[in-house]
């Protein structure tokens, strides 16, 4: 007969943990949060010191009444919801609806969802933090004050539908930001001059270094040719030849951050695609025999931090699968990098070394795999030996004229036989090799490429970049980078095109009035600071009505300035010359969250909508009638198809391209990977490459 009710967020998490803790006790699921702030009013007394009116949640009525019929036949209670903020905040709002005691010892809390992490946790319930709680409820008042009243200001003088947030309206300017320094950008000339080098032997490749023994960079093609004719007819040989030992470390165990920059990098997953497969990998997942385990840690964390017991299986694991020098001398830490970092949690990490990705590949679905894959490697390179590599840098002269040559080999793999950290430029290391080379040997010129270049403007943001750069300037914390990205886009402030984000119209003018009338909203350091504000609270060390009423007093004076000098603007649609076939008004442009599309401009009477359609230049392959245009997906992924669907089906993932393949005659496409871009056969296996610069 069971004595205890056990409750937790989500329906898979109930079953892993109810499998552990046996018949003693009821596993149920709030299916999250069960009461928050009211949809329809702000919901906060501000002159109660930012009492917060809290309201059950629409459609969690069943799911409280079938936790209050639980209640009552059991002699305990324990609150198992995630171990953060958030979760502390959930735990309480149960407590509350419960009739429980917040200070009796009725929460429980695991960094990982293992057997044994589940029956330790509960041998030490504790109360619920007020402290966790508080910082939660700060952050939740603080965003509803900054969206509910600056919302309805935006509504009143610009459009229906606007929205502003603390944290997202920083991340919308800083991708603004970026696009005025790309627009501002100035190409500056440049040149390179590369020689293939023979030995007789091997041909390896050299650049131009300097004149001398300075080093000089060629600006302009007079420079380059200056140079070309002193190397004419003449003789090079061999300067100085450098070899040393080079030592590379792995890369530190997953954070929430670093995770979602490497699945976008490695897997194309977007940020909230990431933390969807990890919240179902930290829950559990049937194993068959093993039966249903969680296959990481809590995966919201700014940590890298990593236990003892971790560290020693993941030691075992290695020196049996790679053997003893794959060990260091020391078991890895590392230090954590963000100014604002909690450390709270350790990193993410499988809860299990011993439980390789292809003994668990049964079970997963493919995304699970690819992502338990990731965080697995990543977690056990992070514990292995430094690779080591045999560097060799050869100077090459003729006339005073240098040339440089650098190759490398991996003389021991060590981490790298198990992961190798990504990049954001999709470059692979590969290994270079020069050939045995040394002092005053004579090297016969191949062939020499002088090359014009011009400097390149900042990259726009990828999903990856800007979680890097929100963690680097200290703008909000692991929980928050998923939804903020998600919530820019859905307002229609910027758009993803291409894996990269492009401010919208809408989002630079909602941009420039909150830049007039509310500042400090957009200055980084202030959004930052008032994150640190919030740790603090949750340290114990400051009041969370303080920090509201610090930050109020300025931001009311700042209200009623822009309620006053705000001026009304009216957003026209720009009108196309496309005819709606419904009712037979012109289409205008729209902006949605996948970007503009047309809609009827007889709206709310005719509500006809289009997407904009863009030719790729291609005859449809199928019916020979249509073209090939792009569309995307309804989660907004692009892809290419005939402009008379539905009368024709053809769609293809790839785009293709008005080039028949010379072998049979069929479709080619465009296919691209981070090591390369090919042209290939839809029907047959030609292949060719194409070079970019």
């Amino acid at each position: 007969m069971a004595d205890s009710l056990v409750i937790v967020e989500s329906p898979a998490k109930a079953k892993t943990i109810g499998k552990y803790l046996g018949k003693k006790y009821i596993v149920k699921a709030s299916m999250g949060h069960v009461r928050d702030l009211p949809k329809s009013q702000i919901g906060v007394e501000v002159e109660k010191d930012f009492e917060p009116k809290y309201i059950t949640i629409r459609g969690k009525g069943s799911v409280l009444k079938e936790l209050k019929d639980a209640r009552k036949k059991v002699k305990h209670v324990y609150l198992a919801a995630d171990p953060d903020r958030e979760g502390e905040a959930i735990a309480w709002h149960l407590a509350h609806y419960l009739d429980i005691d917040d200070t009796a010892p009725c929460r429980v809390v695991f960094n990982e969802i293992t057997k044994q992490a589940v029956k330790d946790a509960f041998k030490t319930p504790r109360k619920i933090n007020m402290d966790l709680v508080n910082a939660q409820q700060a952050r939740r008042i603080l965003d509803r004050l900054v969206g509910y009243k600056i919302s309805p200001l935006l509504w009143k003088k610009v459009k229906k539908g606007l929205s502003a947030g603390r944290v997202q309206s920083v991340a919308v300017k800083i991708i603004i930001d970026r696009e005025n320094e790309i627009d501002a950008f100035v190409p500056e000339e440049y040149w390179s001059i590369t020689i293939q080098f023979s030995n007789g032997k091997q041909t390896f490749e050299a650049k131009f270094y300097g004149v001398g023994k300075e080093k000089m960079e060629l600006k302009t093609e007079a420079e380059v040719q200056d140079i070309l004719a002193k190397l004419k007819n003449a003789a090079f040989s061999v300067q100085e030849v450098k070899e040393k030992e080079r030592f590379r470390n792995p890369a530190a165990p997953f954070t929430t951050s670093s995770l979602q920059q490497e699945a976008a990098r490695k897997l194309n997953f977007r940020a909230a695609k990431t933390m969807s497969v990890a919240q179902q990998l930290y829950e559990g997942v049937d194993l068959a025999k093993e039966g249903t385990v969680g296959l990481i840690t809590y995966m919201r964390t700014d940590s890298t931090r990593i236990s003892p017991v971790a560290q020693e299986e993941a030691k075992t694991y290695i020196a049996e699968k790679f053997g003893e020098s794959y060990i260091p001398d020391q078991p890895r830490t590392y230090t954590k990098k963000a100014s604002g970092s909690q450390d709270a949690h350790e990193a993410v990490r499988p809860t299990s070394t011993l439980r390789d990705p292809d003994s668990v590949k049964a079970h997963l679905s493919r995304d699970q795999f690819r992502l338990y894959k990731l965080i697995w490697e990543r977690f056990v390179a992070s514990q292995m030996s430094s690779a080591v590599l045999d560097t060799m840098s050869v100077d090459i002269v003729a006339n005073d004229v240098k040339f440089r040559a650098n190759g490398s080999k991996v003389k021991f793999p060590g981490f790298m036989k198990v992961y190798v950290e990504g990049n954001d430029d999709g470059q692979i290391d590969e290994e270079n090799m020069l050939p045995p080379l040394s002092a005053g040997d004579k090297l016969k010129q191949e062939e020499i490429e002088p090359k014009q270049h011009f400097t390149q403007p900042p990259p726009r943001y990828t999903e990856a970049r800007l979680v890097r750069t929100l963690e680097e300037k200290g703008i909000g914390r692991p929980s928050t980078y998923a939804p903020t990205l998600e919530t820019i886009q859905k307002r229609g402030y910027v758009a993803l095109e291409e894996k990269k984000f492009f401010p919208t119209e809408l989002g630079e003018l909602v941009l420039q009035l909150m830049e007039e009338f509310f500042p400090e909203i957009l200055n980084v350091e202030f959004t930052a600071n008032m994150e640190d504000d919030l740790d603090h609270v949750e340290e114990g060390t400051e009041d969370w009505v303080e920090i509201l009423k610090d930050f109020y007093s300025s931001f009311e004076k700042r209200l009623e300035v822009a309620e006053e000098e705000m001026k009304e603007i009216e957003i026209q649609d720009e009108v196309s010359d496309e005819i709606c076939e419904k009712c037979g008004k012109h289409f205008v442009y729209k902006m949605g969250r996948f970007g503009k599309f047309l809609a009827c401009s007889g709206f709310p009477d005719c509500r006809n909508t289009k997407p904009i359609v863009k030719e790729v230049g291609v005859a449809c392959p199928k019916c020979k009638e249509g073209q090939v245009v792009e569309r995307r997906s309804k989660k907004g992924r692009v892809f290419y198809g005939c402009d008379r669907y539905p009368e024709c089906d053809f769609v293809s993932w790839d785009k293709p391209v008005d080039k028949p393949c010379p072998d049979c005659g069929s479709l080619m496409v465009e296919k691209r990977t981070k090591k390369q871009h090919n042209l290939q056969c839809t029907e047959c296996s030609y292949k060719e490459s194409i070079n970019e610069e």
